[in-house]
């Protein structure tokens, strides 16, 4: 993958700011939220005019009528505009009315055939094309994405992070887990990645702490769900802003700097480098441990995994963080990497000799 080839936003200043309501629902709609829009100075508009529902009934999308409308933004207001496409038939439609830039879903990302009848559509097509993780977190999914894009000589791409879904009760609609369009950003370091925090929020209390994190985080923009009357829309009525707090959020967001002299802290980084040799260290201190019990099961014929030593681990590691005002869950993550490591080395030993 020709990962220094793209350029989706070449020479765009950055962050960059993709805005605009989750569907095309009306003319009127849609000029009134491009128009404001457009004012604040907004970098790119962007309109749902297909729009896959988790179950039939619901609100689906205006269809091809509602790409006019998209039209008549980029003519009236010299603005670009984007939309979201899920087959080769949307491809087509979208290409005639000039949309200038497509988004692939991320239910779409999910189905490697789905994606593949994309890439096909677009052969030899220059426009830029962004692709959203798909909903489970896999990020190998998410790159074999960009290559099917890019084998078909899709060069300008781009990434947008909408979050991952996840079972049962939640802060976030989707949640976040940084850690895997940061690994995206280390994998194709020439990729642009932008958040999409509206679908990571699902409130729109929460769009504006997101959108902080993801320029903390270097990111190299945001896609921010706008509707000129949020409380009446025909989709995502929960999570999408008025113009006007748009602008007061991109009013406050803190721009840093991912340059400049770090000199100033070069004693810290070697502090965590000491403290990293010695995790490593202690790692493997506990892992010949581990398979030093690993034996002991084996001889006396125990089940490698132990549920109540698991479950006195985990209590004990979530009490120290506690006391040690380490986030819970954080280490929970990291004991259960443990936990699992732990077990692979024991199995290794038990099952040596069948």
């Amino acid at each position: 993958m020709n990962t220094e080839a793209i350029d989706t936003f070449a020479g765009a200043k950055k962050p960059i700011i993709v805005a605009g309501p989750c569907s095309a629902e009306s003319e009127e709609q849609v000029m009134t939220v491009a128009t404001e829009l457009a004012a604040a100075g907004v970098t790119l508009f962007r309109a749902g005019i297909w729009k896959p529902r988790t179950r039939p009934g619901c609100f689906e999308g205006i269809g091809p009528e509602g790409l006019q409308w998209l039209a008549r933004v980029k003519k009236e207001l010299n603005m670009p505009v984007a939309t979201e496409v899920a087959t080769a038939a949307h491809v087509e439609a979208a290409l005639s009315a000039g949309i200038d830039l497509l988004w692939v879903g991320a239910r779409t990302t999910t189905n490697p055939f789905a994606v593949q009848e994309l890439a096909d559509a677009l052969r030899g097509v220059d426009i830029p094309v962004l692709v959203k993780n798909p909903v489970n977190p896999d990020l190998e999914l998410w790159i074999g994405a960009f290559e099917r894009l890019n084998n078909n000589g899709v060069t300008r791409l781009g990434a947008i992070h909408r979050g991952f879904s996840s079972y049962g009760e939640k802060v976030f609609r989707n949640s976040p887990q940084w850690q895997i369009p940061l690994e995206l950003k280390n994998r194709l370091p020439h990729l642009p990645i932008i958040c999409d925090p509206s679908h990571i929020a699902g409130k729109r209390e929460l769009v504006m702490p997101l959108s902080q994190q993801a320029l903390d985080l270097n990111l190299d923009g945001l896609m921010v769900e706008v509707h000129c009357n949020p409380s009446c829309a025909l989709s995502d009525a929960r999570q999408q802003l008025t113009p006007a707090e748009l602008v007061a959020m991109l009013d406050k967001l803190v721009h840093r700097s991912s340059a400049g002299d770090t000199s100033y802290i070069a004693h810290h980084r070697s502090c965590l480098d000491s403290i990293d040799d010695e995790l490593i260290r202690l790692l493997a201190r506990r892992m010949e441990i581990v398979r030093q019990i690993g034996e002991i099961k084996k001889d006396k014929g125990l089940t490698v995994f132990q549920p109540f030593r698991y479950k006195e681990t985990m209590e004990r590691c979530a009490a120290l963080s506690i006391t040690h005002k380490l986030d819970v869950e954080a280490v929970k993550d990291i004991f259960e990497a443990i936990h699992s490591e732990s077990i692979r080395q024991q199995l290794c030993i038990v099952n040596d000799d069948k």
